[in-house]
C-alpha cells in the first residue's frame, strides 16, 4: 500500500482570526500588529496560564513565558493549559508552550524555567513590547516595576485570590527624545508605596475560584490587545478590583505619576539593585534559609490558615509546617527555613505560596 505523503492541512490566519478581524477595534491592521507583537508573561500559574492562552489564541506573534514552579494536581482546578499528565510528571509551568503549540503553531513561544531576579530581569524582559504580571508576590511585582519604569516599557499588574480579581495598567514615562505614544500613568509604587506585611492571603491559604482567575486574565489581556494594536490611549487608567462572590467592585484612579514616588519620580530602583530582596542562603543539608526583611508575622493566624493544608505545630517562638516532602519553619520576624530542597527558586515559591510575599 502506497504511503500518503501529502502535507497535513494547515489553518490559515484568515480562517483562524476571521471573527476577531470583524471586531471594529481590531480589524485587519490590528491583527497584523498582534502578529508582530511580543508579550512577556511572568508567572504561568493560574492567571498566567489563562493569560498566555488568551494571548496565543488572539494571535500575538511571540510570547516569553517565565516561571520557577512546576505543575501539581491542585493546579488543575484553575490552570487551563495543563492536564493530568503534566501534574503527574511535575512539568515545569513554563513548558506550557507545548500546549500552546497544539492550538496555535504560528505563535513563537520562549519558555524560561527560571526565577525572575535582579540578575536576569532585564535580559528576560528586555525584548518584549509589553510585560504581563501573573505572579503571586509583591517582591517580583516591584522588580518588574523597576525594570519597566527604568526603560519605559508598559506592563500590566494582575492578581486573583479567593473570589477577588484586580488589574492595573502601568504606562511609564519614556525618557528618550523620541517620546511615546501615550501619557504616562503612575507606577506600582505610586499606588502601593510599600508591600503588604504580616500574613498575606494566598491561593494556598484562602483558596481561589477559577472564575476569578479567568476574570483577571480576561481584563488583563483585553488591555494588552489595546496596546499591541497601537491603541494605548484606550487603556484604562485605574486599578480595578472585583469580588465575584459578593459583587463588590472598586476603582482607584492612577492617571498620572506621583512626583514624590521613589521609583518613577526619584528613579531609585531598589528592587532592581537587589536592596529589597530577602537574603537567601543554603543552610546545612537539603535546606534553604530565607532571611526576610523585618516582616512581623502573627504565627497563630498563620497556623490557623495552614492547618487544613498539612501538619502544623506552633509555640509562639516558631511555626513548623509539613507539606509533602517539604517542611517550613517560620519565625515571628518573617524568617523561614525551608527543608527538603536546596533549590532556591523552589524555596522562594513555597514561602510565597504558604506565607505570602
Amino acid at each position: 500500500m502506497q504511503q500518503n505523503n501529502r502535507p497535513a492541512a494547515t489553518i490559515s490566519d484568515a480562517e483562524r482570526y476571521s471573527r476577531q478581524v470583524l471586531f471594529a477595534g481590531i480589524g485587519t491592521a490590528g491583527q497584523a500588529n498582534l502578529r508582530a507583537g511580543h508579550a512577556a508573561v511572568v508567572g504561568v500559574g493560574a492567571t498566567g496560564a489563562a493569560t498566555a492562552s488568551l494571548l496565543a489564541r488572539a494571535g500575538v506573534g511571540r510570547l516569553t513565558l517565565i516561571d520557577r514552579d512546576f505543575v501539581e494536581p491542585s493546579n488543575l482546578q484553575r490552570q487551563v493549559l495543563f492536564d493530568e499528565a503534566d501534574a503527574l510528571a511535575a512539568l515545569p509551568k513554563a513548558e506550557a508552550k507545548r500546549h500552546i503549540a497544539a492550538f496555535n503553531g504560528g505563535v513563537g513561544v520562549g519558555a524560561h524555567v527560571a526565577d525572575l531576579v535582579p540578575a536576569n530581569a532585564a535580559e528576560l524582559l528586555g525584548a518584549a513590547d509589553l510585560v504581563l504580571d501573573c505572579t503571586d508576590n509583591f517582591e517580583t511585582r516591584y522588580l518588574i516595576n523597576d525594570v519597566c519604569v527604568q526603560v519605559g516599557k508598559p506592563w500590566i499588574y494582575a492578581a486573583a485570590v479567593g473570589a477577588y480579581a484586580a488589574t492595573m495598567n502601568i504606562l511609564p514615562r519614556v525618557e528618550d527624545e523620541a517620546g511615546a505614544a501615550w501619557e504616562p500613568t503612575g507606577c506600582l509604587a505610586c499606588v502601593f508605596p510599600a508591600a503588604p506585611t504580616g500574613v498575606v492571603e494566598t491561593c494556598e491559604t484562602a483558596g481561589v475560584l477559577s472564575s476569578a482567575v479567568n476574570f483577571a486574565a480576561s481584563l488583563q489581556v483585553t488591555e494588552a490587545i489595546k496596546f499591541l494594536t497601537g491603541q494605548p490611549v484606550l487603556m484604562r487608567r485605574t486599578l480595578v478590583s472585583q469580588d465575584l462572590w459578593s459583587g463588590e467592585r472598586s476603582e482607584i484612579g492612577n492617571r498620572r505619576p506621583d512626583p514624590a514616588c521613589e521609583v518613577c519620580g526619584a528613579r531609585r530602583f531598589r528592587y532592581l539593585a537587589g536592596e529589597q530582596r530577602p537574603h537567601i542562603t543554603l543552610c546545612g543539608r537539603n535546606s534553604v534559609q530565607i532571611h526576610e526583611h523585618h516582616r512581623p508575622l502573627d504565627l497563630a493566624a498563620l497556623a490557623e490558615r495552614l492547618h487544613p493544608l498539612g501538619a502544623v505545630r506552633a509555640n509562639g517562638l516558631l511555626l513548623r509546617f509539613e507539606h509533602g516532602a517539604h517542611t517550613l519553619t517560620v519565625f515571628p520576624d518573617g524568617r523561614a527555613l525551608v527543608q527538603g530542597t536546596t533549590h532556591v527558586g523552589l524555596a522562594r515559591s513555597l514561602y510565597a505560596r504558604f506565607v505570602g510575599a
